[in-house]
């Protein structure tokens, strides 16, 4: 029995070697390290109670002071505040080392809801921890609600966003009236910052709250701004809210004007303009709102708010006033915007065309003769078209199978050829499509030209006469000299045939001519493009007689114009009882009574 005592006291020695003791002069542990427990630390007689702390079933809102008082015996060497949701899960607030052992416990750092806190203090002279708690209390902090915040009477717009920024045309010494509301337990005060103009309105509240400012800085400059409202409450919470205003007294001007299809003529009755909003300028103020105008028939002024306008317009040139109007009622200086109207198709009044003959070389020059009396022919847009046709009839030349274009815009152009000597009696048609400045367009009807032959014979007739115009008719004293000289507009290198006819002057329609003479004239005679033919004609009987000198009549030569081939004399033969007499000259006496009584009639009306 004793040797087995013996036995247990080595072991509870050996034991007690291995086991630390602890040292009173050991650091308090943190609520960083968990607390340590002696087997040989003696229970704290030092208490821990909340002197100032929230009790169970409080509602607490903003700081809230925190005390801690001890009793009993012992050495408080620190004091761990914590605070929980649950009663389990505990949050280091703070680790006070010192006294006073207080702590300003901010509710606002914590959400809403139920919690309580707990003071874990460190005993030194037990070595020991001790304890408190308190009951749960509810956090009720309440973050101020602004309810409204405006400015007062806008032109335009609420303020609420950068979109719906509000408007004034107010003077620089004008006043803004800002208004605000808020709801909160404990409501403190409010300020307004970033307004127009040097300074800012003085806070509201805390002993008074006007819930408003009426702002006169004395110099409210134009631009845009943002009042920023702050509003605070006992608890140390706030709100803000932002408002968006300008300031606007400068008119807009009215900007870039699209009239119609943008060209300097409108061709139709309705034109459109457009760009009147977008295109006018406010610069940085609060937008165009209308513009106004008024045609030149016009006495008063029309709004719109649209950006195109339609208009009836008369031809002619329309100057319009417009001026524009922004959203606070700036209203601009009047610009002036003309249109022009032109409806009426352009008028072809005809062509110019050089000479066409087969003796051409080269191109031939063609203008087409328009006018346009409104807006004027448009060169560019102005295309001449041509082509060979047969006999000059019909809408599409024949010869060439189609109308083909001078290649060059305009009023005028040319046609050139290398042989114009192959295009005798063609017809050279010529049509033109027209517009003008508006678009206005018309095609003309095919127009034709003969291309004649170069070569023309005819008669000088101021070289042609007759010896004698009256002779007594006979064998022996009727004979009449002719002398006649034939010309050629250029050297002819051919023969000619002409002849001379005559004809009883006082024939009936079935009396032909007479051919006297037929000459050959020999190749070469017209080199030089003249000959003179002396012919001689015997008168047979009394009475006038017609003489005809002819060109080639049966129409062998091509000319240019067969109609100058003929040249006419008149030639009397003397009545063989009265020499002195030719009875075709000699009027009877009643013709000269019926003569003077007519011409008495007519001075007696006269004189009446």
């Amino acid at each position: 029995m004793g040797r087995t005592t013996a036995a247990w006291c080595l072991v509870a020695l050996l034991t007690c070697a291995l086991v630390p003791i602890a040292s009173p002069t050991d650091p308090a542990p943190t609520m960083l390290e968990p607390l340590r427990e002696t087997r040989w630390s003696s229970p704290s007689n030092l208490t821990l109670s909340f002197s100032n702390a929230p009790s169970a079933g409080d509602e607490v809102t903003g700081t809230v002071t925190v005390s801690v008082a001890t009793s009993g015996t012992g050495t408080l060497d620190s004091l761990l505040l914590e605070v929980s949701s649950d009663g389990s899960a505990w949050t280091e607030l703070v680790n006070l080392t010192s006294t006073p052992w207080v702590y300003p416990f901010d509710s606002t750092d914590v959400a809403n809801g139920t919690y309580q806190l707990r003071a874990v203090g460190w005993d030194s002279d037990a070595a020991n921890h001790t304890n408190v708690t308190t009951g749960s209390f509810d956090v009720v902090n309440q973050v101020p609600l602004i309810t409204t915040f405006t400015v007062l009477n806008p032109q335009a717009g609420d303020g609420s966003s950068l979109e719906s920024r509000a408007w004034f045309n107010v003077a620089a010494s004008g006043t803004l009236a800002f208004r605000w509301g808020a709801s909160d337990d404990d409501l403190k005060q409010a300020t307004l910052t970033n307004v127009p103009g040097p300074g800012t309105p003085g806070t509201d509240g805390p002993t008074n709250l006007a819930y408003g400012w009426d702002w006169s800085s004395g110099n409210l400059s134009e631009g845009t701004w943002s009042p920023r409202l702050t509003v605070s409450d006992n608890s140390g919470l706030s709100a803000t809210s932002t408002l968006f205003l300008g300031i606007d007294r400068t008119a807009p001007s009215m900007g870039s004007v699209t009239v119609g299809d943008g060209g300097t003529w409108q061709s139709t009755e309705q034109v459109t303009l457009s760009g009147l909003i977008d295109n006018a300028d406010d610069g940085q103020g609060s937008g165009v709102a209308s513009v106004a105008y008024r045609l030149p028939t016009d006495s008063t002024w029309t709004s719109t708010t649209n950006d195109t306008l339609t208009l009836n317009l008369d031809e002619g040139v329309h100057d319009i006033v417009f001026r524009p109007t922004d959203r606070v009622g700036n209203t601009g200086a009047n610009s002036t915007i003309t249109v022009r109207v032109d409806r009426t198709d352009p008028l072809a009044s005809g062509w110019d065309v050089d000479e066409l003959t087969t003796s051409r070389s080269g191109a031939v020059n063609i203008t087409l003769l328009a006018s346009d009396s409104g807006s004027g022919i448009d060169n560019a847009s102005t295309t001449i078209e041509w082509g060979f046709d047969a006999n000059g009839v019909g809408q599409t030349p024949d010869l060439t199978g189609r109308w083909l274009s001078m290649g060059v815009n305009g009023m005028s152009g040319q046609v050139g050829l290398s042989n114009w000597a192959t295009k005798s009696r063609q017809h050279l048609m010529l049509r033109a499509v027209i517009t003008d400045q508006a678009g206005n367009s018309y095609t003309t009807e095919p127009s034709a030209f003969q291309i004649l032959p170069g070569l023309d014979l005819m008669w000088n007739t101021s070289e042609t006469n007759l010896d004698r115009l009256v002779v007594r008719p006979g064998e022996q004293t009727g004979n009449v000299l002719v002398t006649s000289v034939l010309e050629s507009n250029q050297d002819y290198g051919g023969s000619v045939i002409v002849r001379l006819e005559t004809a009883p002057a006082d024939r009936t329609a079935s009396v032909t001519w007479t051919v006297m003479e037929t000459r050959s004239l020999p190749t070469g005679s017209l080199a030089d493009s003249t000959e003179t033919i002396v012919w001689n004609y015997t008168v047979p009987n009394s009475g006038q007689y017609d003489i005809r000198l002819v060109i080639d009549h049966a129409n062998v030569i091509d000319e240019y114009d067969e109609g100058n081939n003929h040249n006419y004399l008149v030639v009397t033969g003397a009545s063989l009882d009265n020499p002195g007499l030719v009875p075709s000259f000699a009027p009877s006496v009643l013709a000269l009574l019926i003569a003077g009584f007519v011409v008495a009639h007519l001075q007696r009306q006269a004189r009446d």
